[in-house]
């Protein structure tokens, strides 16, 4: 059983066409392709989550070339001006994640394509070295995982995060990191090393503090206990982080806002973000075939709730007000995120990268440090 908020659901697994360790169940229409082509799935070799059965879908790593690594970042309302993405598509398998949409771009599905055909660009750290190198570039924070997390499972085995890192510290430019994947420890070394001039900050994502709830969110992400570690580690070892608490579902996880914000503090953080869920493009069809797999029985109240937040539908795209909501649902989401921010983040701040070292290490003047 689940117990969310103060009512016990049952989580159902009954239904043997249930996918485990997978978050879409089915694969959506790829709006951009006209014809569909069905394609005969292998056998996964086991599945990575503690106690989780292996389903029937192997995870491909399709190789990628793309010209370009850094995007600059249009949107208003991110708080970002440039990102950049090692990975296309992402096996934590999150079911609410926004850049599912972004796999259509590529001639996938947003559903379960999303989750086990990962496309991989092993250019990327070239890419990085040629735009820093640009004459025109100018330092500015870039964002590792913009879109999907640079840390998921394929990192283990590709590295080019790392190596992205490596570019980073090379030409003392600033890097920020969003992942939920305690893989990140690995590299404390070079995380260090940035830190040490202010180069690096790094965001984790923290979306329940119940198991429960994270393994049918986010089934092939790691343990939350592991995230609250890693919180603490990359604390210690004097390496900002701002916690995502996001996106906030009502009726699932928006009664853990308090107890959220109070273990990622506890844990070293120096600040939090939330937003509230939007389900947009065929993100909406995953998430509700999906909650009516594993929470029936309380599946429409949920639906009803965020469509509560976004003016009685399940997505609102308008610039400024789709990461926040509106409504009654919303303005209580509103209060208690201020209420943690008064009671556990009083007297903490999130520091601004330097960004001042980047033209000197860049004309190769070394000698000055």
């Amino acid at each position: 059983m689940i117990k969310i908020g103060l009512f016990p659901y049952i989580w159902n697994m009954s239904n043997k066409n249930f996918i485990k360790g997978r978050g879409a169940q089915q694969n959506t229409h790829n709006k951009f392709l006209q014809h569909i082509y069905e394609t005969r799935d292998d056998f996964l070799e086991f599945c990575r989550l503690e106690g989780e059965e292996a389903d029937n879908n192997r995870t491909k790593y399709i190789p990628i070339f793309p010209k370009t690594i850094v995007n600059k970042v249009t949107s208003p309302d991110i708080g970002m001006g440039y990102s950049m993405n090692p990975y296309q598509g992402c096996e934590h398998g999150c079911i609410y994640c926004y850049a599912r949409n972004t796999h259509e771009y590529w001639g996938y599905s947003a559903g379960l394509d999303f989750e086990r055909k990962i496309l991989i660009k092993k250019d990327a750290p070239h890419l990085l070295e040629e735009k820093l190198k640009s004459k025109n570039w100018k330092a500015h924070s870039i964002v590792l995982s913009g879109n999907t997390d640079c840390y998921q499972p394929a990192e283990k085995q590709f590295q080019i995060t790392r190596a992205c890192l490596e570019v980073f510290y090379k030409y003392r430019h600033p890097v920020g990191i969003i992942t939920k994947n305690a893989l990140i420890l690995r590299d404390l070394d070079i995380l260090k090393q940035l830190a040490a001039h202010n180069l690096v900050g790094v965001n984790i994502s923290v979306t329940s503090l119940s198991e429960e709830t994270r393994r049918i969110l986010e089934p092939r992400t790691v343990s939350i206990k592991k995230r609250l570690e890693t919180i603490k580690i990359l604390s210690e070892n004097n390496i900002p982080v701002n916690a995502m608490l996001a996106p906030i579902i009502p009726g699932i996880n928006s009664h853990e806002i308090l107890g959220l914000a109070k273990a990622v503090s506890e844990n070293g953080a120096l600040s939090f973000a939330f937003t509230v869920v939007r389900l947009n493009g065929a993100i909406g069809q995953i998430f509700t075939d999906w909650i009516h797999k594993t929470l029936p029985d309380k599946a429409e109240k949920v639906l009803h709730l965020i469509e509560a937040c976004h003016n009685g539908t399940l997505n609102d795209s308008r610039f400024g007000v789709r990461g926040s909501g509106e409504g009654k649902i919303a303005e209580q989401i509103h209060s208690l995120v201020k209420l943690a921010q008064h009671k556990y983040f009083t007297n903490k701040s999130f520091p601004k990268l330097n960004t001042d070292l980047f033209e000197t290490y860049k004309n190769g003047q070394y000698s000055l440090f």
